[in-house]
């Protein structure tokens, strides 16, 4: 008897082929979006169905941001659940470059670029946060979740097996993965996290088990729509 948790990346945004990092801009869900969603929807409802231990799932947290909260409901609707908003589950705040490109912040703020890229683990842009302080707020609320889900709790009540959905963020998720693989940090820029992308993850005792990275229900509309991120040179990533 485990745990299993579903870490979910929202669908795509309004305008998400813009290519500018987002982080705490309130932006929708696209159409597609909300179709990817809806895709996704049914696998896991499909999933859980099938499964040899607990056939319902249990739980659904998601970040406050809309795009997410949107795609918490869809995920939570057939089971007949709420989402619970959990605000540390949000996407890294870029400060004063929210909503910026790439290249908009290379040139426009070249001393904090250079910054940034000789130390991306630790710089936060002005009125920003570093990935280390999202890592630190972001892995609490992940122990705060899986405390009341772990079949180990104290709780006489908890139940044996638990299926648990976590609808976040893409820079959220990747932190998350490296927490769970065991693996430094900096490896967020290896993990891809595309839009309305499913990871699972079952936990025995207290060892995870990644089980599936980064899967996405497959459409009908042609290969490359799906995923509007650009990895740069320096390996960071655009549209977080």
């Amino acid at each position: 008897m485990h745990t299993k948790l579903y870490l979910i990346r929202h669908g795509e945004t309004e305008g998400a082929d813009a290519k500018r990092y987002k982080g705490h801009i309130d932006v929708p869900l696209s159409q597609n979006g909300v179709r990817q969603m809806q895709r996704l929807s049914k696998y896991i409802h499909k999933l859980i169905a099938h499964s040899s231990q607990s056939t319902e799932l249990n739980a659904v947290y998601t970040s406050d941001l809309s795009r997410a909260v949107k795609s918490a409901e869809i995920i939570a609707k057939p089971h007949g659940l709420k989402p619970v908003v959990i605000k540390d589950l949000k996407e890294r705040n870029f400060g004063i470059w929210e909503g910026m490109s790439f290249d908009e912040i290379k040139h426009k703020y070249s001393e904090e670029f250079d910054a940034w890229t000789d130390n991306p683990l630790k710089f936060s842009p002005m009125r920003g946060e570093s990935t280390v302080e999202v890592k630190d707020r972001a892995i609490a609320a992940l122990g705060k979740i899986l405390s009341k889900h772990n079949y180990q709790s104290t709780d006489k009540n908890s139940p044996g097996s638990e299926n648990i959905a976590i609808v976040s963020h893409g820079g959220i998720n990747r932190i998350v993965l490296c927490h769970l693989l065991g693996i430094p940090l900096e490896n967020i820029f290896r993990i891809e996290q595309d839009f309305a992308a499913v990871n699972i993850i079952e936990f025995y005792d207290d060892y995870p088990v990644v089980k599936l990275i980064n899967y996405r229900v497959p459409s009908k509309q042609p290969a490359g729509k799906q995923n509007t991120e650009r990895r740069t040179q320096t390996g960071k990533i655009q549209n977080a």
